[in-house]
């Protein structure tokens, strides 16, 4: 069961890559596969029992993806400090787009749901 939903992740994984190849070089193949994953899912409705297994078997594994970015930062500290207003600056700014974007996409899906409510 669990071998299943690891073959959907990674036949979405392959699809996805092979989209960036032939079509689409600007998003990471992976990206294109979880986009389509998402289709999919949300197409079908609900998420098998073999799927959601398999995922939860790599949740297991998740902090281990966490130490080459944080070897990187170790490594390449010299680097980092010497941009460090910029990498700064870009966060902050990041952020607070992000914030106001959340924030208006929320009130909207407010504003929608109360219209549902008000119309039933």
């Amino acid at each position: 069961m669990v071998l299943r939903g690891l073959t959907w992740l990674i036949l979405f994984q392959l699809l996805g890559t092979v989209l960036n190849v032939l079509l689409l070089p600007i998003l990471p193949g992976p990206i294109i596969g979880l986009l389509l994953l998402l289709g999919f899912l949300v197409m079908r409705g609900e998420v098998s029992e073999s799927l959601n297994q398999g995922s939860s078997q790599l949740l297991r594994f998740l902090p281990l993806f966490l130490i080459p970015p944080a070897v990187g930062v170790i490594v390449y500290a010299e680097a980092l400090a010497a941009d460090f207003w910029a990498i700064a600056v870009t966060l902050v700014v990041s952020l607070a787009v992000s914030m106001a974007f959340a924030g208006w996409l929320m009130q909207k899906l407010i504003d929608r749901q109360r219209r549902r409510e008000g119309d039933a």
